[in-house]
């Protein structure tokens, strides 16, 4: 390999380590998080903040609360720009069963978006706040091409396929009509899909949402406008709907429902540079779709 070469590979793998190791000491330092935040009530909240990478925590979050008697409401607190469209789909599905049980009310911070929508569609009422950015009802999908890079750096890679899409958004070539129509096709069905789960859950024809679902971002006020959001307003209304819709007379106490970890070590390696590593890997080897 060329001296080139070389130095493009050193300086990729800085930037792979540098950014794998501010997410693990950002993960790591995110196990001292206050813990003086009530664990006792009759309305629970449950917390998506961030980008919806994974789904296993909050389902399993929601899964509880399912069973779980003293918690006669749920409020599922989103702050979430979105995240990926099967994880999304998950906590969706979760939350429907859910509601099979007991109320359960969105409550969106400053950002409820995309994916942070799409969890929240499915929900009893939905609160916003007048700024909150939410809608953005749409599927996206990127693609690198580092061809040129690699040529520069005398990096000839060679990839053999089963079948003429197997390896369909390859970053180390330029994209074919029929691939792109290929991923096309496949960005139009999650977006029904997105529509669907809207329409379920908010009674919105689809004719109506073809109208507003083209990606674009609203405001909580907007969003009442297009009955997307069911009231304005923050936390403490959210609380106050919650108490209504699960009839309870008294003043409504709210705790916060997270998962138990049992041992420590496992808390690191659950955030370890491990994981961090194999999802940069297989998002190179498989086009990533994004709610």
């Amino acid at each position: 390999m060329s001296g080139k070469g070389w130095i493009a590979l050193i300086v990729f793998g800085l930037c792979f380590l540098g950014g794998g190791f501010f997410y693990f000491l950002g993960s790591f330092f995110s196990l001292f998080k206050d813990n003086s935040l009530p664990q006792k009530g009759n309305i629970a909240i449950v917390e998506v903040l961030g980008p919806i990478l994974e789904s296993k925590d909050t389902v399993e979050i929601l899964r509880k609360l399912k069973k779980e008697d003293k918690a006669k409401a749920v409020i599922l607190r989103i702050d979430s720009p979105g995240g990926s469209v099967g994880a999304s789909q998950e906590i969706y599905e979760a939350v429907k069963e859910l509601k099979k049980t007991k109320p359960v009310v969105a409550s969106m911070g400053t950002v409820a978006a995309s994916g942070g929508y799409y969890i929240a569609a499915p929900c009893s009422k939905i609160v916003a706040n007048e700024g909150t950015a939410t809608g953005s009802i749409g599927v996206r999908m990127e693609l690198v091409n580092v061809e040129e890079l690699l040529t520069w750096a005398k990096v000839h890679p060679s990839t053999l396929v089963s079948g003429a899409m197997k390896d369909v958004g390859s970053p180390t070539r330029p994209m074919t009509p029929e691939e792109k129509d290929y991923l096309e096709s496949l960005l139009k069905k999650m977006h029904g899909q997105f529509k669907k789960a809207i329409s379920d859950g908010r009674g919105i024809s689809m004719e109506e949402l073809d109208k507003i679902a083209d990606g674009r971002v609203y405001t909580g006020s907007e969003a009442k406008d297009l009955k997307l959001v069911d009231e304005l307003g923050g936390l403490e209304t959210a609380i106050s709907v919650a108490a209504n819709l699960a009839a309870i007379k008294e003043e409504p106490e709210v705790y916060y429902k997270e998962n138990e970890k049992n041992e420590f070590l496992e808390k690191v390696l659950e955030s370890s540079i491990e994981k961090v590593f194999q999802k940069l890997l297989i998002s190179q080897k498989i086009p990533s779709f994004s709610y």
